[in-house]
Parts: structure tokens; C-alpha cells; sequence
């Protein structure tokens, strides 16, 4: 099945594989990668952290590649070969010069398709994650937001964090990837997604002869979201006191998805928001405090960060949830909400002028909604958000009294500073 655009055409296969192309001819690079609908949620708590050791095993060697001759051959071309893990996705992605995705998507499919899992590189591998475990311990902001999903998804992959610690990543052998892998990594749950100077009808004749191999359908359902909110606090020293306040947020599946990107960007978005203005312009109590609002496909979180020195933390508590108040008692201005909806409209435009982010974001907008989202939609559902939306929006967030609240960084007073900022917010 094939649909059509005048640049942008989506075809999916019989194994079920969806395959996405935007042509930018006036490019000379295509980027190009494999999105799968499995991340650290699908991760049952023996499975914790396999997502990423299964992303970085994919680069360390198939029945047809070693892993030096993986990096060579996309290197030999000029390109780039890398991966990420999430929570609801894994990517495996590549950008090169026009004329060479068939090299890329040749590496791509060999080693989403036949990775060898050799012991001893997993062995080797398992090293570097411990490694990249323990910088982010060493991290007061990796701390915090491990720390802040914990207490917003108690009990549940979504609160785990996607690394998996030491002794999750320490046990798996190369059959615990392997049978993840042909349980989740189904040609249902994939799309192949490039944009530039790409052919559409070549990559799918090269998708059906070089994806052949994949199971067409996945196992395993995964754990409903269910927030509860709470607070974390850590009494490990730093120079500065990390602070993190969170709200349950809308799924991006939700009609007011773009009513809280709208009302995080006002609030801590940019350098004319609310909190940028009050916190660090008008009182210093920061460098810098901003907010984000993500989704997920049922739940999403809207979280706020500032670091500041930990004599100051109760005032920014304070001044904080007193914006958050305001806006949910007294609404926003007119000229505040249209400064927010032009620099999100402005933040989608812009990325879509990169390759890699367009490709990126078909492959997304495919796994959630099963289908594309035009330009013009996405802007009149941005222009759409009224101040009386917002207004409900942020009082909503309020009205439940469950606030999430994670401290870290000014020793022992966090746990007093957590509990201060529960208090104010739940209130």
C-alpha cells in the first residue's frame, strides 16, 4: 500500500513494514534509519536496560561484518552510523552523501537483522554501559530526573531509568537478546524513514529484498501508565542544589498535547517565559530554569529545572509554584501567548529544514498516530490553543495535589527541600 504527497510518499509492505521518504532534491545527503516501537517501557523488570544493550550490540558485529568493518564501510563513504534508546523506541540511523543509501540501509538492516551477539564483545560492551552508568551517578541532573521519574511512575518501566543499572546489565547473555529481539523487534512495530535526496521506489525495492528476515509480527503488550506523583531527594553534595518540580502531562495522543506545549513554552520555554524572567532576571536566584512537557502514547510528564545554590532553593521553591498559581488563577496575556505559539511554530518549522529531523519525525508520527501530520496541521493545531486553555490547562495540572518533586545536591537540607516544595505544590 502506497499514499502520495508531492514530496513526501508512504508505503507499507506485506511483512508490515512502513517506509516513509520526503524528497529535499536540493540536498546532496540523505538520512535515513530504522525506527522500532520498543523501548525501555516494554522492558519487563528482569528485561531492565536490555533496549540499550541490545542498540549498542548492534554495532559490534553480524554474521556478515565485524565490528570494525561495520564502521569502516559507513566511514569509507563519508557517512555516519548511530543509535538511541527511549522510552518508547529504539532508532538506528545513518546519514550519507546522495547516492550511497544503499550502503546505509544495507548496514542498517544487517545489523538490526543479524547481529551475532558475541560473547566476548558483550562482555567488552557491558563495560562501556557500566561506565556510562556511573557518569551519570556523578551527574546531579541525571540524578535528579532518574530520581523524578521514580517518584512520578513508581513500580514501573516508565520510572526505571533506560540504562539499566549494574546488576540488570551484568546478567544478560546473548539468548536474553536474542529472544527479545525476535519478540519485539516485529515488522508491525518498524518504519524505514529517509529524507533528502532520496528515491522512493529504490529504497522500498531495497526494504523487501533486504528486510525480508523480520518476523512480521511482535509479542508482548506493555504496562499501562499509571502516575502517581510523590518526591525523591538525594543528600549527595554538589555546588549546586538541583531542583525539579513535575505534573502529570498529556499523551501526545490527547487534543491538549499542544495546549501544554504552549503553556510549558510561556512558562520556562525561552528567555521572555514567566520563570526565566521572575527567577533569573528579576532575583538571580539561577543561570538558567526552563520547563519541557513530553509525551508519551498514554500518559506524558511537564517537568521544570533549575540548579541554583542551596541557601536560595526555598525562595525559588516559592516563586515558582506562585507562577504556576498565577497562571492557573488569572490566565495569561494575549501577547504572551502569541510570543509562545510563534516560537513553537517557528521550533516545528525550523526542523523540518533538517533531514534528520524530518526523517525522524515521520518515523514517529507513523509509530503514534499511523500516519503522517501535515505542516498545516500542526500549525493551526498550535495556532488553535486559546489563553482560556491555558488557563485550564495549568489549573488542572494544580487541582489533583499531585505534584512530583525530586532534590539533589544540597546535602542534607534536600530531603527538607523536597518536602517544602510537595508541600507548596500540592496545596
Amino acid at each position: 500500500m502506497t499514499t502520495s504527497g508531492a514530496l513526501t510518499r508512504v508505503t507499507r509492505l506485506e511483512s508490515g513494514l512502513t517506509i516513509a521518504t520526503h524528497q529535499m532534491p536540493w540536498l546532496e545527503t540523505v538520512s535515513l534509519g530504522v525506527w522500532v516501537a520498543c523501548g525501555a517501557r516494554h522492558e519487563s523488570l528482569s528485561e531492565h536496560g536490555i533496549s540499550h544493550l541490545l542498540e549498542h550490540m548492534a554495532f559490534k558485529g553480524t554474521a556478515r561484518r565485524t565490528a570494525r568493518e561495520i564502521v569502516e564501510e559507513i566511514e569509507q563513504v563519508g557517512g555516519e552510523l548511530n543509535a538511541a534508546t527511549s522510552l518508547e523506541s529504539t532508532a538506528y540511523y545513518a546519514r550519507v552523501l546522495k547516492g550511497d543509501d544503499g550502503i546505509a540501509i544495507d548496514l542498517l538492516a544487517d545489523i538490526v537483522q543479524h547481529s551475532t551477539y558475541d560473547l566476548v564483545e558483550l562482555e567488552r560492551e557491558r563495560e562501556v554501559i557500566l561506565q556510562e552508568i556511573a557518569a551519570t551517578r556523578d551527574s546531579p541532573d541525571e540524578i535528579a530526573y532518574d530520581m523524578l521519574h521514580d517518584a512520578a511512575f513508581p513500580g514501573q518501566p516508565l520510572g526505571r531509568p533506560i540504562l539499566g543499572t549494574p546488576e540488570s546489565v551484568t546478567g544478560f547473555t546473548p539468548d536474553d537478546l536474542r529472544r527479545f529481539l525476535g519478540q519485539r523487534y516485529g515488522a508491525d512495530r518498524m518504519v524505514l524513514s529517509a529524507a533528502g535526496a532520496v528515491d522512493h521506489d529504490a529504497l522500498v525495492r531495497h526494504a523487501e529484498a533486504l528486510f525480508a528476515e523480520l518476523p512480521r509480527r511482535s509479542t508482548g503488550d506493555e504496562q499501562a501508565a499509571r502516575y502517581e506523583g510523590g518526591r525523591r531527594a538525594s543528600d549527595k553534595p554538589f555546588e549546586q542544589a538541583h531542583v525539579l518540580f513535575g505534573f502529570e502531562g498529556p499523551s501526545y495522543r490527547r487534543d491538549d498535547f499542544f495546549t501544554g506545549q504552549v503553556f510549558s513554552g510561556l512558562l520556562g520555554g525561552s528567555m521572555s517565559s514567566r520563570l526565566f524572567q521572575e527567577v533569573r532576571e528579576k532575583r538571580g536566584l539561577c543561570y538558567a530554569i526552563y520547563s519541557t512537557s513530553w509525551g508519551l502514547s498514554d500518559s506524558g510528564l511537564l517537568g521544570i529545572h533549575a540548579a541554583t545554590g542551596a541557601e536560595m532553593v526555598e525562595e525559588l521553591i516559592d516563586v515558582t509554584a506562585g507562577e504556576l498559581k498565577a497562571v492557573a488563577q488569572d490566565g495569561v496575556t494575549q501577547e504572551e501567548l502569541a510570543r509562545a505559539k510563534a516560537q513553537l511554530k517557528a521550533g516545528l518549522m525550523i526542523g523540518l529544514e533538517s533531514s534528520s529531523a524530518r526523517a525522524e519525525q515521520m518515523a514517529r508520527q507513523l509509530i503514534a498516530y499511523g500516519r503522517l501530520i501535515g505542516k498545516e496541521e500542526l500549525l493551526d493545531r498550535v495556532e488553535g490553543v486559546t489563553g482560556d486553555a491555558v488557563r485550564g490547562f495549568a489549573a488542572g495540572l494544580l487541582s489533583p495535589g499531585r505534584p512530583t518533586v525530586a532534590v539533589v545536591g544540597a546535602g542534607p537540607r534536600s530531603v527538607d527541600y523536597a518536602a517544602r516544595a510537595e508541600a507548596v505544590l500540592g496545596g
